[in-house]
Protein backbone atom coordinates (compact mmCIF):
# COMPACT_ATOMS: atom_id res chain seq x y z
CA UNK A 1 0.00 0.00 0.00
CA UNK A 2 1.00 3.41 -0.72
CA UNK A 3 2.10 5.08 2.35
CA UNK A 4 1.36 8.76 1.04
CA UNK A 5 -2.42 7.37 0.93
CA UNK A 6 -2.45 8.04 4.55
CA UNK A 7 -1.78 11.85 3.69
CA UNK A 8 -3.77 12.44 0.95
CA UNK A 9 -6.78 10.99 3.05
CA UNK A 10 -6.20 13.20 5.81
CA UNK A 11 -8.50 16.63 6.24
CA UNK A 12 -5.72 19.04 6.86
CA UNK A 13 -8.13 21.51 8.24
CA UNK A 14 -9.32 18.93 10.82
CA UNK A 15 -5.68 17.80 11.73
CA UNK A 16 -5.41 18.56 15.76
CA UNK A 17 -2.25 17.38 17.87
CA UNK A 18 -3.66 14.34 19.25
CA UNK A 19 -2.45 13.74 23.39
CA UNK A 20 -1.43 10.74 25.34
CA UNK A 21 -3.15 8.13 25.45
CA UNK A 22 -4.43 7.70 21.44
CA UNK A 23 -3.16 4.21 20.58
CA UNK A 24 -2.06 6.03 17.40
CA UNK A 25 0.81 8.20 19.45
CA UNK A 26 2.55 4.13 20.11
CA UNK A 27 2.66 2.67 16.74
CA UNK A 28 5.36 2.01 14.60
CA UNK A 29 5.48 4.61 11.54
CA UNK A 30 6.11 3.20 8.29
CA UNK A 31 7.36 4.98 5.41
CA UNK A 32 6.48 7.42 2.69
CA UNK A 33 6.99 6.42 -0.78
CA UNK A 34 7.35 9.81 -2.44
CA UNK A 35 7.10 13.48 -1.52
CA UNK A 36 4.33 14.95 -4.17
CA UNK A 37 2.38 18.09 -3.79
CA UNK A 38 -0.25 16.25 -0.94
CA UNK A 39 2.80 15.93 1.57
CA UNK A 40 3.93 19.32 0.84
CA UNK A 41 0.77 20.38 2.13
CA UNK A 42 0.94 18.25 4.91
CA UNK A 43 4.18 19.52 6.15
CA UNK A 44 2.73 22.85 6.07
CA UNK A 45 -0.16 22.11 7.91
CA UNK A 46 2.37 20.06 10.28
CA UNK A 47 3.98 23.53 10.75
CA UNK A 48 1.22 25.58 11.57
CA UNK A 49 0.07 23.35 14.25
CA UNK A 50 4.05 23.12 15.64
CA UNK A 51 3.92 26.88 15.93
CA UNK A 52 0.51 27.17 17.09
CA UNK A 53 1.52 24.58 20.05
CA UNK A 54 4.68 26.67 21.05
CA UNK A 55 6.85 23.61 20.27
CA UNK A 56 10.08 23.22 18.82
CA UNK A 57 8.98 19.54 17.03
CA UNK A 58 6.00 17.47 15.75
CA UNK A 59 5.88 13.99 14.84
CA UNK A 60 3.61 13.13 11.79
CA UNK A 61 1.71 10.40 14.64
CA UNK A 62 1.12 13.33 16.91
CA UNK A 63 -1.48 14.59 14.46
CA UNK A 64 -2.84 10.82 13.74
CA UNK A 65 -1.03 10.19 10.50
CA UNK A 66 1.62 7.23 11.25
CA UNK A 67 3.80 7.95 9.11
CA UNK A 68 7.96 8.91 9.11
CA UNK A 69 8.18 12.26 9.32
CA UNK A 70 8.55 15.53 11.47
CA UNK A 71 9.17 18.87 11.11
CA UNK A 72 11.00 20.95 13.62
CA UNK A 73 12.42 24.65 14.59
CA UNK A 74 14.76 24.76 17.00
CA UNK A 75 14.94 28.47 17.21
CA UNK A 76 10.78 28.99 16.91
CA UNK A 77 10.91 30.91 14.31
CA UNK A 78 9.39 30.00 10.44
CA UNK A 79 12.63 30.67 8.82
CA UNK A 80 14.15 28.15 10.37
CA UNK A 81 11.70 25.15 10.01
CA UNK A 82 12.68 21.78 8.49
CA UNK A 83 11.02 18.64 7.02
CA UNK A 84 12.58 15.26 7.63
CA UNK A 85 11.48 12.71 5.68
CA UNK A 86 12.01 8.90 6.26
CA UNK A 87 14.33 9.95 8.73
CA UNK A 88 16.81 7.57 10.44
CA UNK A 89 19.81 8.38 13.33
CA UNK A 90 23.31 7.29 11.48
CA UNK A 91 25.38 8.33 14.50
CA UNK A 92 25.24 9.37 18.05
CA UNK A 93 27.34 10.12 20.72
CA UNK A 94 28.26 12.39 24.29
CA UNK A 95 25.28 12.84 26.73
CA UNK A 96 23.33 15.53 28.03
CA UNK A 97 20.54 15.66 30.66
CA UNK A 98 17.85 17.82 29.92
CA UNK A 99 14.40 18.84 30.30
CA UNK A 100 11.59 17.92 27.88
CA UNK A 101 7.86 18.41 26.92
CA UNK A 102 5.71 17.42 24.31
CA UNK A 103 2.77 19.13 22.31
CA UNK A 104 0.92 15.57 23.22
CA UNK A 105 1.36 15.62 26.88
CA UNK A 106 0.42 19.51 27.60
CA UNK A 107 1.94 20.82 30.95
CA UNK A 108 4.01 17.94 31.48
CA UNK A 109 7.65 18.21 31.76
CA UNK A 110 10.77 15.63 32.84
CA UNK A 111 13.99 15.26 32.76
CA UNK A 112 15.71 12.53 29.71
CA UNK A 113 19.04 11.84 28.73
CA UNK A 114 19.67 11.79 25.17
CA UNK A 115 23.07 11.88 22.82
CA UNK A 116 24.79 15.12 22.70
CA UNK A 117 25.31 15.15 18.58
CA UNK A 118 23.04 13.27 16.83
CA UNK A 119 23.31 12.81 12.61
CA UNK A 120 20.17 12.11 11.08
CA UNK A 121 19.76 11.16 7.53
CA UNK A 122 16.26 12.28 5.95
CA UNK A 123 14.74 13.28 2.92
CA UNK A 124 13.51 16.81 2.39
CA UNK A 125 10.51 18.59 0.45
CA UNK A 126 11.93 17.50 -2.89
CA UNK A 127 12.89 13.89 -1.75
CA UNK A 128 17.00 14.49 -1.97
CA UNK A 129 18.44 12.59 0.62
CA UNK A 130 20.74 14.61 3.19
CA UNK A 131 22.60 14.63 6.55
CA UNK A 132 22.64 16.85 8.78
CA UNK A 133 24.78 16.71 12.47
CA UNK A 134 23.27 19.04 15.23
CA UNK A 135 24.53 19.16 19.59
CA UNK A 136 22.24 20.21 22.23
CA UNK A 137 18.39 21.04 21.94
CA UNK A 138 18.65 20.20 18.11
CA UNK A 139 20.05 16.88 18.67
CA UNK A 140 17.08 16.48 21.95
CA UNK A 141 14.95 17.51 19.71
CA UNK A 142 15.77 14.62 16.63
CA UNK A 143 16.03 11.98 19.18
CA UNK A 144 12.26 12.92 20.84
CA UNK A 145 10.49 13.23 17.21
CA UNK A 146 12.14 10.09 16.20
CA UNK A 147 10.92 8.28 19.40
CA UNK A 148 7.66 9.60 18.55
CA UNK A 149 8.40 7.99 15.02
CA UNK A 150 9.24 4.19 16.92
CA UNK A 151 6.20 4.62 18.99
CA UNK A 152 7.91 5.85 22.12
CA UNK A 153 6.55 8.50 24.48
CA UNK A 154 7.80 11.09 26.37
CA UNK A 155 6.15 9.06 29.40
CA UNK A 156 8.45 6.09 28.38
CA UNK A 157 11.13 8.01 29.35
CA UNK A 158 10.41 9.11 32.06
CA UNK A 159 11.95 7.79 35.62
CA UNK A 160 9.65 6.65 38.51
CA UNK A 161 10.05 10.04 40.34
CA UNK A 162 8.81 12.06 37.05
CA UNK A 163 6.17 9.35 36.75
CA UNK A 164 4.71 10.47 40.34
CA UNK A 165 5.48 13.90 39.98
CA UNK A 166 3.06 13.90 36.73
CA UNK A 167 0.81 11.39 37.89
CA UNK A 168 -2.28 13.60 38.10
CA UNK A 169 -1.73 15.96 34.52
CA UNK A 170 -1.19 11.59 33.33
CA UNK A 171 -4.67 10.84 34.85
CA UNK A 172 -6.35 13.51 33.59
CA UNK A 173 -4.88 12.83 30.25
CA UNK A 174 -6.63 9.29 30.26
CA UNK A 175 -10.14 10.90 31.61
CA UNK A 176 -10.23 13.24 29.04
CA UNK A 177 -9.48 10.44 26.37
CA UNK A 178 -11.67 8.07 27.45
CA UNK A 179 -14.18 10.69 27.74
CA UNK A 180 -13.64 11.51 24.36
CA UNK A 181 -14.02 8.07 23.20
Amino acid sequence: MEQNAKIVSADLAALRVIRYPDPRLMEICTALDVVDDSLRAFVERMGELMFTGRGVGLAAPQVGVTVRLFVASPTFTPEDRRVYINPRIVSAEGKQDGDEGCLSFPEITCRVKRHETVTIRAQDLAGRWFEETASELTARIFEHEMDHLDGRLLVDRMGTVAKLANRRALNELREKYEEAN
